[in-house]
């Protein structure tokens, strides 16, 4: 019998699997074991992050933690001005993150796939993509709170869009390229301007996916403290003067948690609870809004 055949006929009439087949089937079995191990182990890490999260933040969450602003040792408070502040700075860099990254990824896409700027672009894209954050925060202090001597909410904004930016930029270029090429040379035949194209055909039919990068972005830099500590630092009280220092939650939550005073230790407890599950909420909502309706 030819070793290609998957079967050999026993004494019996019955066909029983060649060697090399059964090998095959023992190897693709452990691959799949090894898979599925691997997946449980990683669903068990996050569960019991989860669980964790849950078991000691729940404790904290009251009406007071969200009208109340970070209180002193061994009094009542909230989380109110972190939660205002961070709002106020995660909401800036998207603004500034989300057309710049846009744009770019578009340019990379549909006029840059093929030239040197191109290339150098992307390649300085994704050394951003991998560049530490805390070496973002120590840029943005030199170039921003050193020279203007000092800290503020501006240049915390700008430290997280730094950051948010390559995300943007790296989705958007990877999604419009998923667009089938047939639909860019119908809207040309048709006579519309390359931006056109681009703009109105290219990137609305990867809208979702597109979306999808700016929501991750914005769950990278939520949870950033390094930049922001070296650039918006903190503030124990509401504001909402950008120029000024800035309290934010990732800073709040690493402050207390450092502290010896439960009080705060449980407030941290809190804040980690609603940003992990802030950002849950958001990528669970995009997910809704933005599914294929084609598929029911």
């Amino acid at each position: 019998m030819n070793d290609m055949t998957h079967t050999a006929s026993g004494d019996n009439g019955l066909k029983k699997p060649s060697a090399r087949y059964a090998g095959r089937l023992r190897r693709n079995r452990l691959g799949l074991s090894l898979s599925m191990f691997a997946m449980a182990v990683g669903l068990a890490a996050l569960f019991w992050i989860l669980g964790v999260l849950l078991y000691k933040g729940l404790d904290a969450i009251s009406w007071s933690m969200f009208v109340e602003s970070t209180p002193a040792p061994g009094s009542a408070g909230g989380l109110a001005n972190a939660m205002w502040g961070s709002l106020l700075l995660v909401g800036v860099s998207a603004l500034v993150s989300t057309p710049v990254g846009i744009l770019a990824g578009i340019y990379l896409s549909e006029y840059g796939a093929s030239s040197r700027f191109g290339s150098v672009t992307r390649f300085v894209t994704d050394i951003m993509l991998s560049a530490p954050s805390i070496v973002i925060g120590l840029f943005v202090y030199a170039l921003v709170v050193a020279p203007m001597g000092y800290f503020s909410g501006w240049a915390g904004s700008i430290a997280l869009a730094l950051i948010a930016l390559p995300v943007v930029v790296r989705t958007t270029e990877n999604m419009l390229r998923l667009v089938p090429a047939p639909l860019r040379e119908a809207a040309t035949a048709l006579g519309a301007p390359k931006w056109r194209v681009s703009v109105s055909v290219v990137l609305r039919a990867s809208s979702s996916g597109v979306v999808t990068g700016i929501l991750l972005a914005i769950a990278r830099v939520s949870g950033e403290t390094a930049p922001l500590l070296f650039t918006a630092l903190s503030n124990q009280f509401m504001s909402s003067d950008m120029s000024q220092p800035i309290a934010s939650l990732p800073v709040v939550i690493y402050q207390f948690a450092m502290s010896p005073y439960e009080d705060w230790v449980s407030l941290a407890w809190g804040g980690a609870l609603m940003v992990t599950f802030t950002v849950l909420l958001i990528n669970i909502v995009a997910r809704v809004l933005f599914r294929d309706k084609s598929k029911g």
